[in-house]
């Protein structure tokens, strides 16, 4: 076949065996903007919270029935497939949700990822369509490949869904193609010339277009169908070839969920419905301490290694000096400790039937076990904390979180290389790594050309976060990506937060006081704000909001939902999308009452009189542009 293709390359399709396997490695991933966010879920881990969240839908929609689709949780790595006039052009990882990796070459290993999608009489294919699905390794392809590495002498992979991911962000694309890795579609991004009305209907088109969907999905009438699915699911959940930890309730009309929208990086209209945790018993061997970024000292417990769930359990989170005291714990109990998800493994009781009276008590050390300052319990707090900002271990932890996936996105700028960056004097402040060069790198043991090259250019497109991922990589305490997002929103610029009062923040809403005391410190302490300082002098262009009481000419943006239509002549949509966004505004990928505008280029479909018949405002690209400068166009 290679030959024929090679003597007549016109005639070569993308959905040939030679188009999947055989592209040359990568020397990196490049980032791709999702068109529309993939967020994360909401979780839930009783029938009672399942219970809350239907009571909270049906409020919200003022109506008393909302029939639900149930499908399983996979335990792997989401994904977006995007598809243009039915043929594969590109796919990539979630990421951080707005932003992932190119992963196309390897994606195309994948068998179970269509190449070209089957169009029907009664049912095209549309002209754009970005799919979501779980790219997943099979239990039995999971062992497989642990035992080959094994015998090769390499480390195995702590459970499927690390294989998965470590597969599929392979530089090289016959390495993936050798892990045997599967895909389950559940979801869409952007459509472009097709409109479902319910996710159900739109599951079912996705298995006509080609797609491999779950064949243990459920249509329910209510809330009740849901909790009896939810019992089904767990209870053939051994069963299944594949890892799932839980199930997902989703909303089944489409307009419903538009309506519901989403808060912070959940969407209101679904539901990670989780299964309870796996539990062992084993034995605690020692008691470690570990320190982390905000100083805070951590008990954990060295266990004798235990299989939980399908995964190696060696070490479980002690939590505080308090919760040992209360559960009693000692070195050499024998204790039962459980694990659900990514969760660190934690021992939730001691087995006293099994003490002999060999077992010792723990007690929390009095100095930092890193750098042996006297540590400090605060009244309130459960917490010792290494007061001392300067200790080796608080600095790593600094580093390890500014530069994480989540934060500032630094690739390549793992735990090994953070601790020999600290111990070569190199870094010792998270503004030290826009100073770092290639061959500061090179000098480091085990650190190629290549690889140190890879980590420079990393550190170099970092230098543009968003506000809120900016705020998150700091590190203050008790600041998250979601009140990371919420300062983001209420703030102009960082130093408008920097000198901002406790006062002001707490009238914003969801900052409490022990949060707002948390940010007002950080900024007052001179440490920080010459980092702050030097961060921007090294080239870092942070890409702020437009805030939504900001003074200026775009308030009629915010909140304002757009969609688009047909082509633009002077950007793309999705930079059309990204502008929107970035002035206070929402877009959404279908009309409906809840729209305010449609922008309409050339070549426009049926949502143009869709539009029209539901008085929603239109406008042409020259009235879009006018009011992306700020002025109001004249209804039509």
């Amino acid at each position: 076949r290679a030959r024929f293709e090679a003597a007549w390359p016109e005639l070569v399709g993308p959905d040939s065996p030679t188009q999947r396997v055989g592209a040359r490695p990568a020397p990196g991933f490049a980032e791709v903007r999702h068109s529309r966010p993939m967020l994360s879920l909401a979780n839930a881990f009783t029938e009672n919270e399942v219970r809350e969240f239907d009571n909270r839908v049906k409020k919200l929609l003022g109506t008393s029935t909302v029939h639900y689709v149930m499908e399983p949780k996979i335990d792997g790595l989401a994904v977006e497939l995007v598809y243009e006039h039915g043929e594969f052009v590109n796919g990539s990882t979630r990421g951080d949700g707005y932003v992932g990796e190119d992963i196309t070459q390897n994606l195309r290993t994948i068998r179970t990822v269509p190449m070209r999608l089957f169009s029907h009489q009664n049912l095209a294919v549309p002209e754009r369509l970005e799919v979501r699905g779980e790219v997943y390794m099979g239990k039995k392809e999971f062992k497989e490949l642990n035992r080959k590495r094994e015998l090769a002498g390499e480390p195995v992979f702590a459970n499927p869904r690390n294989a998965a991911a470590g597969s599929l962000r392979q530089l090289d694309p016959r390495v993936t193609a050798q892990r045997k890795l599967r895909i389950f579609c559940y979801g869409s991004g952007q459509i472009v010339g097709f409109q479902p009305e319910t996710h159900y209907q739109f599951l079912e088109c996705l298995k006509r277009w080609g797609f491999n969907v779950n064949p243990h999905i459920r249509l329910c009438s209510d809330i009740e169908e849901v909790i009896s699915f939810y019992g089904h699911l767990h209870g053939i959940r051994d069963e299944l070839p594949y890892e799932i930890d839980g199930t997902v309730i989703k909303v089944n009309r489409l307009d419903y969920q538009e309506r519901l929208g989403s808060v912070s990086r959940a969407p209101r209209w679904a539901l990670a419905y989780k299964f309870e945790a796996y539990e062992e018993t084993t034995v605690i061997k020692d008691i470690i301490v570990s320190v982390g970024r905000t100083g805070a000292l951590t008990p954990i417990a060295l266990l004798k290694a235990v299989t939980i769930g399908g995964v190696e359990v060696s070490r479980a989170t002690l939590h505080n000096e308090d919760e040992i005291a209360r559960k009693d714990i000692r070195i050499g109990d024998t204790v039962l400790v459980t694990r659900a998800g990514d969760v660190i493994p934690e021992v939730v009781k001691v087995v006293p039937e099994a003490r002999t009276g060999a077992e010792r008590v723990f007690q929390m050390p009095e100095y930092c076990p890193v750098c042996n300052e006297k540590v400090v319990r605060e009244p309130g707090e459960a917490i010792r904390r290494c007061v001392n900002i300067n200790c080796p271990a608080q600095i790593k932890g600094r580093i390890r979180h500014f530069a994480s996936k989540r934060a500032m996105d630094v690739d390549g700028l793992g735990t090994k290389l953070v601790e020999q960056l600290v111990e070569s004097g190199l870094v010792r402040n998270i503004a030290d790594l826009y100073r770092l060069q290639k061959e500061d790198l090179i000098r480091l043991e085990r650190m190629a050309d290549k690889s140190a090259g890879n980590v420079i250019e990393s550190i170099e497109r970092s230098k543009k976060p968003t506000f809120s991922r900016f705020l998150y990589a700091l590190g203050i305490r008790h600041v998250g990506e979601h009140i990371a997002d919420l300062l983001a929103d209420r703030y102009r610029d960082i130093h408008s937060l920097m000198e901002a009062e406790e006062k002001e923040l707490l009238d914003i809403p969801e900052i409490g006081p022990e949060v707002a005391n948390s940010i007002v410190s950080f900024f007052r302490d001179k440490e920080n704000r010459n980092t702050i300082e030097r961060l921007l002098a090294s080239g870092v262009e942070i890409a702020y909001k437009k805030s939504l009481d900001a003074e200026g000419d775009y308030k009629e943006l915010a909140g304002k939902v757009f969609v688009f239509t047909g082509t633009l002549s002077g950007m793309t949509r999705e930079e059309a999308r990204r502008r929107v966004e970035a002035l206070g505004g929402r877009t959404a990928s279908s009309v409906s009452k809840n729209v305010d505008y449609l922008v309409a280029g050339d070549e426009t479909g049926s949502k143009l009189e869709k539009a029209r018949q539901l008085g929603i405002v239109v406008l042409n690209e020259a009235e879009f542009l006018s009011m992306l400068g700020g002025t109001q166009p004249a209804s039509q």
